[in-house]
């Protein structure tokens, strides 16, 4: 298949346009700069110039395609309610571009949207944020598409890997470094799922080539690896104390990432595994931050 992949240059992304071709697919990679085109070209893809800020532009590369992996989103998380419409809107989009064709197409959400505390599923639904549109809104639109063979990989908060240097294990790393200690918040039993970028990339693939439509799959190697591990884990590369914070202690610590830091957020991956044959086989975030995380 002739596959047009949304945020094709980041670090997802790559993972997955190389999967993507070592299988044997073409890949079109959506580029907004100059910058995206050349790591695109370097890696086998053809590039599409565009950005979500211009629909048209998106359309375009929909058209040219046999399927869509849509893997951009923008993460400017003080705009994450207007980021979240966008999203909707450009989605919507290019599922009405897609009409009857019977073509894939693969959206992307997160765990961190299921309601917190439990096990979350594939069957489970986003909480809302209140007022506005949410991701589960955009879900909708995905896997309740006519005529179009939508699907929604829903990522853990923690896609990692030797290549990773923005997610949010780099960013605990670099608060760490700052304050002079790791911290975590009451006892750190709260959970974070976790999938190897790899393993994630591969997830992709599955779900592109083979999902009949109206599906939600899990992007999770680990259902819950508790917080306090992380903090550990980060004490221990940074030589520094770790520490347990009250939970208002937490933005002074955090920042804006202190409802991410305090969330409970395990998720499962059984219904993943069953449909598609996806095995995660990659290390797991604590060994993966150990081996690379800290040179």
């Amino acid at each position: 298949m002739r596959i047009f992949v949304t945020g094709a240059a980041g670090f997802i992304g790559q993972a997955v346009t190389a999967e993507l071709i070592g299988h044997g697919h073409d890949v079109l990679g959506l580029a907004r700069n100059d910058a995206n085109a050349a790591i695109l070209e370097a890696a086998g893809a053809a590039v599409h110039r565009g950005d979500l800020n211009d629909a048209d532009s998106l359309i375009a590369g929909v058209r040219q395609a046999d399927a869509v992996i849509h893997l951009a989103f923008i993460h400017d998380f003080a705009k994450f309610q207007q980021n979240i419409e966008t999203d909707n809107a450009v989605v919507t989009a290019m599922i009405e571009a897609l009409g009857g064709s019977d073509k894939p197409f693969i959206g992307t959400s997160g765990t961190l949207m299921l309601p917190p505390g439990r096990l979350g599923t594939e069957q489970d639904r986003p909480g809302s944020r209140g007022g506005g549109v949410s991701r589960g809104d955009t879900e909708l639109v995905v896997t309740g598409a006519s005529g179009v063979r939508g699907a929604v990989v829903r990522l853990s908060p923690s896609v990692h890997s030797q290549a990773d240097k923005h997610g949010f294990v780099p960013m605990l790393i670099k608060i760490a470094r700052e304050k002079g200690h790791a911290a975590y918040i009451g006892d750190g039993a709260n959970r974070w799922s976790a999938v190897h970028q790899l393993d994630a990339a591969r997830l992709y693939r599955l779900a592109v080539e083979r999902t009949p439509g109206g599906k939600t799959y899990h992007g999770v190697g680990e259902e819950g690896v508790a917080f306090r591990d992380i903090a550990t884990v980060i004490s221990e590369g940074l030589d520094l104390p770790v520490r347990s914070i009250a939970a208002e202690e937490a933005p002074g610590y955090f920042g804006w990432m202190a409802g991410f830091a305090g969330s409970d957020n395990p998720a499962s991956n059984a219904i993943t595994r069953e449909a598609l044959g996806w095995e995660p086989t990659h290390p797991g975030l604590l060994d993966d931050m150990r081996a690379h995380y800290f040179g």
